[in-house]
């Protein structure tokens, strides 16, 4: 089923237009209150694509909320710094205006009075589109596209908030739909999120509803990698099985999510819910298949290694705990720790999440844990010597 990619128009307005019909926008709201769309959108069910999950109504709302009677300002997240992730910058090739109908929507149902869209890669193309589409009209307010920093933590809410206000590009406390963006009620969306929301707005929330599951309606863009990255648009709650081939496993939810035994993920529904139950995330979809032959453990010590250089450095487990993490398990996947190694890389894993600023120590211990999990047999294997798939793992990866 193809929903966001069918009938795609790339940059061509007129062709959108003809295709998708003009953006049904109905008129200024004042800051504070919400618009109509709010409402559909609630009923539709529709849910963050950028790996929360959270529902997008009550975020509308939350914003409205805190206004205090101050134009809020709306942020299309387009960053995608999940290195396994490419189905935003996917999107903004194929189907750039659904994205910014969805921006241009979610301002009008909120009074913003700002909107940005922030993109990792060159945004000129894009800025080009956005002047275009307010010279004729089809946005209210012209939207600003900023090239963000090339760093894994860019994309998180607070730290993409304080960027574009001008300071670092690190998480924070603030709560953006509190206080984001030039210190006023702020709705960070992922580009999906906003794509599905403008396509809401012309069909209806039984329609969107008319595909996924009762607790996560519509379709989802995946990530498939191993080897390569293509993009892929499913109905939510699409087994793993038909989405990818089978590998030895599988890591579901990226950089920040989990490893399953590949005869047990096939089987698995893409949506949320279960795969916490199973134990992982579904995060901004992404489904990674290790290949048979491949080192787990050393294919996961070097995305450790990776993400433990990316921490923000502002609290004890990015300074501390992530890079102790790296060191045991590559020593680890390389033969060379003492007998004690899973002791502590499970004992540090239990105890850094929630103690960090952000998500990002979480993240990268429940990876930690289901690498320990899934590649148990290969443990007892590498304590002492490094086996053959681990020299050629480390070997590509560095």
């Amino acid at each position: 089923m193809s929903r966001l990619l069918a009938g795609s128009a790339g940059p061509d307005l007129d062709l959108h237009v003809e295709r998708h019909g003009p953006v049904p926008l109905l008129g200024a709201v004042r800051p504070g209150r919400l618009g109509r769309l709010a409402g559909q959108v609630a009923e539709a069910g529709l849910r963050g694509r950028g790996g929360g999950w959270f529902p997008t109504a009550r975020k509308l709302a939350a914003v409205a909320g805190h206004a205090r009677g101050r134009p809020p300002v709306v942020v299309v997240n387009a960053m995608e710094s999940e290195p396994l992730s490419a189905k935003d910058a996917h999107l903004l090739a194929v189907a750039p205006h659904l994205v910014l109908d969805g921006a241009s929507l979610a301002a009008e149902t909120i009074g913003a009075g700002r909107v940005v869209l922030a993109v990792r890669a060159d945004g000129r193309a894009l800025n080009l589109l956005a002047a275009e589409r307010f010279r004729r009209g089809a946005d209210p307010v012209r939207i600003e596209v900023h090239q963000g920093p090339d760093r894994f933590l860019a994309g998180q809410e607070s730290a993409l908030a304080g960027w574009i206000d001008g300071g670092p590009a690190l998480p924070t406390t603030r709560r953006p739909y509190e206080r984001g963006v030039d210190g006023r009620a702020t709705f960070v969306g992922n580009a999906e999120t906003l794509a599905h929301l403008a396509l809401i707005a012309r069909r209806g929330p039984a329609w969107f509803r008319s595909a996924g599951t009762t607790e996560a309606p519509g379709t989802l863009l995946v990530s498939v990698s191993g080897p390569g990255v293509r993009v892929r648009e499913v109905p939510v709650g699409t087994p793993v099985g038909e989405v990818a081939e089978p590998g030895a496993a599988v890591l579901l939810g990226g950089y920040g999510g989990a490893w399953l035994p590949g005869d047990r993920a096939g089987a698995l529904p893409l949506a949320p819910e279960p795969l916490r139950a199973a134990g992982a995330t579904l995060g901004a979809g992404i489904v990674s298949v290790l290949p048979y032959g491949t080192c787990g453990l050393a294919h996961t010590a070097s995305i450790v290694r990776w993400l433990a250089s990316q921490g923000a450095r502002q609290c004890g487990p990015c300074l501390f705990g992530l890079p102790a993490l790296a060191r045991d398990l590559s020593g680890l996947a390389a033969g060379t720790a003492g007998g004690t190694v899973v002791d502590r890389l499970r004992g540090r894993a239990a105890v850094i999440p929630g103690r960090g600023a952000c998500a990002h120590p979480d993240g990268v211990s429940r990876l930690v844990t289901s690498a320990l999990q899934v590649f148990a047999d290969e443990v007892e294997a590498h304590l002492g010597s490094r086996c053959r798939a681990a020299t050629e793992t480390f070997q590509k990866t560095g």
